[in-house]
């Protein structure tokens, strides 16, 4: 575990925990800088802190295509990735500043409820 519930993102960290229990992976992610702020992994093979990286350079090409084709008055909100076996979600915070990272198995999981979960808790994010 790479978090502690006295920090905002420590708290959004265990909150979804709770709420989604079978996830595999989840991280809450700092736009700017690309880094982690706080993660969990269920999955040996899965590491958010690493992934958070890469995904912040999948919301900056989208932001960059945005605007490319002059979509004003519009924001990125999430970004599904559907794997075989595996739904990755990034869902950004009002401000658009952080976002979290969540996977879960797309056998296991309802994606309208796993979209439910990150965006009630990506409200918590400043």
């Amino acid at each position: 575990m790479a978090y502690s519930v006295n920090n905002p993102a420590g708290k959004v960290v265990q909150d979804i925990i709770t709420d989604l229990p079978g996830l595999m992976a989840i991280a809450v992610v700092d736009i700017n800088s690309g880094m982690s702020l706080a993660s969990h992994s269920n999955a040996p093979h899965i590491n958010p802190d690493t992934a958070a990286a890469y995904n912040t350079e999948v919301v900056k090409q989208k932001q960059k295509a945005m605007s490319a084709l002059k979509l004003t008055g519009e924001t990125i909100q999430d970004i599904l990735i559907s794997l075989t076996n595996q739904m990755h979600l990034i869902r950004l915070n009002e401000a658009g500043n952080k976002f979290i990272y969540l996977v879960v198995s797309s056998r296991d999981t309802n994606l309208a409820i796993a979209r439910d979960v990150i965006r009630t808790h990506a409200a918590q994010l400043s």
